[in-house]
């Protein structure tokens, strides 16, 4: 089977549920915070790899063989469910703007969370060496372009949102 049927529900997710739960969400998904210095470089990675995991995915089968595939496919479903609630919260922010309810109570970037976890069941589902290292490229210049976010999001919200980063992690 293909792999690149894995990849059919993080575009309904991020393209179709997001639009129809809230029409402006997905205009604000697509928003990049602005980027100083090597947040540049991570950005231009960043979008490479992600580009790079969907396309390959393109060539590569899914592995069926017990028990591994078993394992991949409940993570894979777990990465699917926090990219499903995280994109539901992101779509309703508060009148503020600011996301802080439901998901991102426990964490203040459960979309990158979803998408580790669901990217790693693929690499699982595939057993690609080469996806597990566009994966580790992927989330590690995630990292820049959350330090990036998290600048303008002190900018445009202030106290309200260095409260919220006071009580909630970075990540889990």
């Amino acid at each position: 089977m293909n792999a690149f049927l894995l990849i059919i529900p993080l575009f309904l997710i991020r393209f179709g549920l997001l639009k129809m739960i809230n029409k402006d969400a997905l205009s604000r998904a697509a928003l990049f915070a602005p980027l100083e210095g090597g947040e540049k470089v991570a950005y231009l990675f960043y979008q490479l790899s992600n580009a790079f995991i969907i396309l390959y995915l393109v060539f590569l089968k899914i592995q069926t063989k017990p028990p591994l595939f078993f394992i991949a496919l409940l993570i894979y479903i777990l990465g699917i469910s926090v990219l499903i609630i995280s994109t539901v919260n992101f779509a309703k922010p508060e009148q503020s703007g600011i996301n802080t309810n439901g998901i991102f109570k426990i964490s203040r970037n459960p979309m990158y969370i979803g998408y580790f976890i669901y990217f790693s069941s693929c690499v699982l589902l595939t057993h690609s060496i080469l996806l597990l290292i566009s994966l580790l490229v992927f989330q590690i210049s995630a990292h820049w372009i959350i330090l990036s976010e998290e600048r303008w999001c002190v900018n445009k919200f202030g106290t309200e949102y260095i409260n919220y980063m006071n009580k909630v992690k970075r990540y889990i």
